[in-house]
C-alpha cells in the first residue's frame, strides 16, 4: 500500500480545496494521469498521479480543504512514488466538473429504498429531516417538503479559493485591529480630463507618507511593536467575481506615472487570468481602495494586519465649494482613512489625510 500526500504547490501555499476527483476507488491509473483538481487562493490546479497502480482509497471528498502533506489517495499496488511530481495549472474558468461528495450521515435513518433514491435526486440529507412516518421512518412527503424548504431559502454556496481566503482575512482583521475612520473631501477642480484618478491617488499617498510616516507601518500586537517603512509598497484593492485581490505595487515613490500605469495594467491582467504570483499579493505596507468607481462616498474600511492604514476614495461628484468669497461648482473627491488606533494616533491620521488632500488639490 502506497499513500500519496498533497504535494507542495509552491509560493508558500499551505492548503487547497478538492474541486474534482478524476479517478475513483478501484480504478487503475498510470503515472502522470490526471488524478485530482484542487483550488488554491490563486487558481485551479490539476495534480497528476505520481505512479501507476490501483486506487485503494480516497482520503478527502469534493469540497474538503486539505493541507500540504495530508494523505490524498492510497494505491493498492506497490510502486515507487515519484517524489518529483510536477504540479500543473489549468485555467480557473474551465475547472473539471465537481463530483458529488459522499455522505454517510443517513445510514441510521429509517427510509425505504425509494425514499432514499428520492433524497439523492433532490440533494436532501435524510439525517436532517424530521420524520413523520410509522416508527420514525422518513416518507417521500418529508423529503419533498425538505427540498422545497431548501429551495425557498436559495442555493447554498460554499466559499472557495479567493473568497474563502478573503473571509478568513476579514475575520482575522476584525479580531485583531482597533479600527477608527476619519473622512474628508478633496476639491479636485484643478484636475484636467486627462488626469488618471488612480495615479493621482497613489501620488497623494506618497506625499502623505512623507508628511506622516506613521501610517506606512506594520504593527505586531504580540510584541507591542511597530515597524516604520522607508519604502512604500502599496496594496491596490481589486474587486473581481472571484473575490477581493490586493496585489502590491512596489516602491511607488520611485516610479513615474507611466511606469505606475503600465504596472497597474500588468497586475490587472494577472488578476483576471489568476496568474499573479503569491509573492505579489503579500507585503503591503499601506493599501488604497478606489471603491468610488463602483459607488459610495465614504466607508469604514478594513485594515489587514500587520498594516495600520488603508485610504479609500469614494465617488467623485460636483459640489458647490467656496473659492474666496464666491461659490463655485467643482468636482469633489470623498476620502476615507481607516487606521489601527493601537499604533496610530488621531493626530497622525489627520495629518496624513490633510497632506493627501493638499496633494490632490494641486494641478497635474
Amino acid at each position: 500500500m502506497t499513500i500519496f500526500k498533497l504535494p507542495d504547490l509552491g509560493e508558500g501555499l499551505q492548503e487547497a480545496e478538492i474541486v474534482a476527483w478524476h479517478v475513483g476507488v478501484g480504478d487503475r491509473v498510470v503515472a502522470d494521469q490526471p488524478l485530482v483538481s484542487v483550488e488554491t487562493e490563486k487558481a485551479v490546479v490539476e495534480i497528476p498521479a505520481p505512479q501507476s497502480g490501483r486506487v485503494a482509497e480516497l482520503f478527502a471528498g469534493v469540497g474538503d480543504t486539505v493541507r500540504i502533506g495530508t494523505p490524498l489517495v492510497s494505491f493498492a499496488d506497490q510502486a515507487a512514488v515519484d517524489s518529483g511530481t510536477v504540479v500543473g495549472t489549468i485555467p480557473a474558468e474551465t475547472p473539471a466538473k465537481p463530483t458529488a461528495k459522499k455522505g454517510g450521515g443517513a445510514r441510521g435513518v429509517k427510509a425505504s429504498p425509494a425514499v432514499r433514491n428520492l433524497a439523492r435526486r433532490l440533494g436532501v440529507d435524510l439525517a436532517a429531516i424530521d420524520a413523520s412516518g410509522p416508527d420514525g421512518a422518513v416518507t417521500a412527503r418529508d423529503v419533498e417538503g425538505a427540498a422545497a424548504a431548501v429551495a425557498s431559502r436559495g442555493r447554498a454556496e460554499p466559499l472557495r479559493g479567493v473568497r474563502r481566503a478573503m473571509a478568513r482575512n476579514m475575520t482575522r482583521a476584525h479580531a485583531a485591529v482597533v479600527p477608527t475612520t476619519v473622512t474628508d473631501e478633496a476639491d479636485v477642480g484643478a484636475w484636467t480630463p486627462k488626469d488618471d484618478v488612480t495615479i493621482r491617488l497613489i501620488r497623494a499617498i506618497v506625499a502623505a507618507c512623507r508628511a506622516e510616516p506613521a501610517l506606512n507601518a506594520w504593527y505586531f500586537s504580540d510584541r507591542e511593536e511597530r515597524q516604520l517603512h522607508d519604502r512604500i509598497d502599496l496594496g491596490i484593492a481589486m474587486d473581481t467575481e472571484d473575490g477581493l485581490f490586493v496585489p502590491v505595487l512596489r516602491d511607488v515613490a520611485k516610479r513615474d506615472a507611466a511606469d505606475l500605469r503600465g504596472r497597474l495594467e500588468a497586475i490587472k491582467l494577472g488578476v483576471e487570468q489568476r496568474s499573479v504570483p503569491l509573492a505579489e499579493l503579500r507585503g503591503q505596507t499601506i493599501t488604497l481602495s478606489n471603491f468610488g468607481m463602483h459607488g459610495g462616498r465614504h466607508a469604514a474600511l478594513v485594515v489587514l494586519p500587520p498594516q495600520v492604514a488603508i485610504l479609500g476614495a469614494g465617488r467623485r461628484e460636483k459640489r458647490v465649494v467656496a473659492i474666496g468669497d464666491k461659490p463655485v461648482v467643482h468636482p469633489v473627491l470623498p476620502l476615507s482613512l481607516t487606521f489601527d488606533h493601537r499604533a496610530v494616533t488621531g493626530g497622525e491620521a489627520s495629518r496624513f489625510l490633510s497632506a493627501a488632500i493638499e496633494d490632490l488639490r494641486q494641478p497635474t
